[in-house]
């Protein structure tokens, strides 16, 4: 039986009863998750916040009275606790999100409780991972200064193999790179907003990021990213060029992959495989463009949870790639680059300060234009 140190303490706040309800069972089909209260509406939910002091607290965004982003605020202020959003799949809803993530929520998660019983239960799943990988993360447990010790036996040292694929250094590859291409998870948003905007108006390449988010998700946080930076961020569209000084995001729930026309390199967007867990997925991201560039890619595995990215950072290694792996202290769920480093497939683990600056040495640096696009095969 769990002792009660082990079970991650959960405070739903959601005006809706039946989300209450709902929210509830989910994560109480988990034996590690217990629900200790629900609220109503902000003012509530921040007085079981302070009584009952959760590891976590599930929030809503559109509340009556005091909205979700109104009470975490007040959260964040008072009772400082990591907050997991609760949003619907809309444009509106996704601008209130990424506001979210500035005040300081973790995550998110979709309220998109249709009659689907696959849909239902693959947020189901998320609902529970995402609660459990954050109320255990090193980073998140110090950053709210949390008062109970949560164990875990994802948070004990992992027997790590040894390198399965031979090391080379950056500056052997850095002025040869065809293109940079990104996968991240749980936390991206926010490691996102700490990288993109710093890169220079210079850069030389293109970058294709996969960032785990549902549809109106990826286009708002593209836009937001473009506001803030001296190069082109946006979501990508079907048939467009891949081109340097852009940065493309694949759009939420579809596929991005990349075609040579003989000249140029072109984005082709899909609905991919029902089959595919992740969509957009970066292993299929990455596999389409080390099979497409003709020179080395630049692959960066950032904070996630899971193991997407293993494969195509694989092949991106096994082509002469530099892979880059967001260090354990500075990732919010240390999943996606742990993987990456245990399989061997990780040149050099670093911090999102250094990964702003290694990308800048490519600015400073760079010898040769244009980039090398042609057709490579996959090995």
């Amino acid at each position: 039986m769990m002792s009660d140190e082990n079970i991650v303490k959960v405070v739903v706040i959601d005006d809706s009863a039946f989300m209450r309800k709902s929210l509830k069972l989910m994560l109480e089909s988990d034996p590690g998750i217990q629900v200790i209260g629900t609220a109503r509406d902000g003012n509530e939910g921040i007085e079981k916040i302070i009584s009952l002091k959760p590891d976590i607290v599930t929030l809503d965004i559109e509340m009556p009275g005091m909205d979700g982003l109104t009470a975490l605020k007040i959260i964040m202020e008072q009772v400082p606790v990591p907050v997991l959003m609760v949003s619907s799949l809309t444009t509106e809803s996704a601008q209130a999100t990424l506001q979210a993530f500035d005040l300081g929520a973790i995550d998110f998660i979709s309220k998109d409780l249709s009659y689907s019983s696959i849909n239902i239960i693959n947020i189901k799943n998320e609902l529970i991972e995402k609660v459990k990988q954050i109320a255990q993360s090193s980073l998140v447990r110090t950053r709210f200064r949390m008062r109970r010790l949560v164990q875990s036996t994802q948070n004990k040292a992992a027997n790590i193999k040894k390198p399965v694929q031979k090391k080379i250094s950056y500056e052997s590859v850095m002025n040869k790179f065809s293109a940079v291409v990104v996968g991240v998870s749980t936390g991206g948003p926010q490691a996102l907003l700490n990288i993109i905007p710093k890169l220079p108006e210079s850069f030389p390449l293109g970058v294709a990021i996969v960032q785990h988010m549902p549809p109106h998700f990826t286009r708002t946080l593209a836009e937001r990213l473009n506001s803030l930076s001296k190069v082109q961020v946006k979501e990508a569209e079907h048939g467009e060029l891949f081109e340097t000084k852009k940065i493309l995001i694949a759009p939420g729930g579809k596929q991005m992959s990349f075609n040579n026309n003989g000249l140029k390199v072109a984005v082709e967007i899909s609905e991919g495989s029902p089959d595919n867990i992740y969509r957009p997925s970066a292993d299929l991201m990455m596999l389409s463009a080390a099979s497409t560039f003709a020179g080395p890619l630049l692959g960066i595995i950032m904070t996630g949870m899971g193991k997407d990215g293993i494969e195509g950072l694989r092949q991106i290694k096994s082509k002469g790639g530099y892979v880059i792996g967001q260090s354990e202290e500075s990732c919010v769920v240390y999943g996606m680059p742990r993987a990456a480093y245990e399989e061997g497939l990780v040149d050099s683990m670093q911090s999102l300060e250094i990964i702003v600056s290694t990308l800048e040495r490519l600015s400073n640096t760079w010898k040769k234009t244009p980039i090398p696009i042609g057709k490579g095969e996959v090995q």
